[in-house]
């Protein structure tokens, strides 16, 4: 089974449940039921067939071209975001294997040392840490013990205590990442790992198992983040992310000084992880 189908047919119940008709231009009635838009509503606004429209949501496996989904999310109002991943979902496979790689290239793992002192790190494509450089092991100093399935930022944001009490704005911060996830690794949502992943967290954490069946997806937004660190004080930094063109599966990730601010200073000041 394409596990994407299902998640298709989900996201796009979850759009249409989120849209009023005054959303739309639409009438409310007297006698509505639905909580949000009609699948008739829906499938009259993008110009198919209910039945067509019916059987998308259904999971069924049928076809949509690029023109007939760009009018889905013209109707369901989707964000940049949005509309990719429903591509996403909506495309099959394209049968290439995805590459697990258990380190970071040496070329990467030299890119961010040269950052220091800079927080940075190199993301795998669920998300796991396979490199980080010595501003990082001061910033966040847990992530020299993580082992295993515990070694990825999803798991550090939402199930590592020390983590949830270091990042200053925790919670929007986890929606965010959350978010992003889950756009980033649409076209992974069967791997065995993934699958895993969700599972645990869904078991680990309360506020994953609420937030994740709300299908939030989000591009990546350069954005400032902030933490609580136990010795080098409050600290913040602009939160960048790069892809390497010869590795597009991988992401590297760096927390810039911000103008006017020794955040970086003071985080390189002291030297005993203990």
């Amino acid at each position: 089974m394409d596990r994407r189908r299902d998640d298709l047919a989900e996201f796009l119940r979850a759009r249409r449940d989120a849209l009023t008709p005054a959303d739309v231009g639409l009438p409310e009635g007297r006698s509505r039921r639905t909580k949000g838009l009609r699948r008739e509503e829906v499938a009259l606004l993008a110009g198919v067939s209910v039945t067509w429209y019916t059987w998308l949501e259904q999971g069924r496996p049928i076809n949509a071209s690029s023109d007939v989904l760009d009018a889905l999310a013209r109707t369901l109002r989707l964000s940049d975001a949005e509309r990719q991943h429903l591509l996403t979902l909506a495309h099959r496979p394209t049968g290439e294997r995805i590459t697990d790689p258990e380190h970071a290239p040496d070329a990467l793992v030299r890119l961010i040392a040269s950052m220091d002192p800079a927080p940075a790190y190199v993301l795998g494509p669920r998300w796991e840490f396979l490199a980080w450089n010595t501003a990082q092991s001061r910033l966040y100093p847990m992530i020299d013990q993580l082992t295993g399935h515990e070694r990825n930022l999803l798991w550090v944001v939402f199930a590592e205590p020390t983590a949830r009490a270091l990042v200053a704005d925790w919670e929007d911060q986890a929606h965010k990442i959350l978010a992003e996830f889950r756009a980033g690794t649409a076209e992974l949502r069967a791997d065995a790992d993934v699958v895993s992943l969700v599972q645990r967290l869904s078991d680990a954490s309360t506020e994953f198992a609420e937030w994740w069946p709300q299908l939030d997806v989000a591009q990546f937004e350069t954005r400032v983040r902030r933490y609580h660190h136990p010795r080098a004080g409050d600290l913040a930094f602009e939160y960048q992310q790069l892809t390497p063109s010869e590795w597009p599966g991988l992401k590297v990730v760096c927390q810039l000084p911000l103008p006017g601010d020794d955040s970086a200073e003071r985080l390189a000041a002291w030297r005993n992880m203990a």
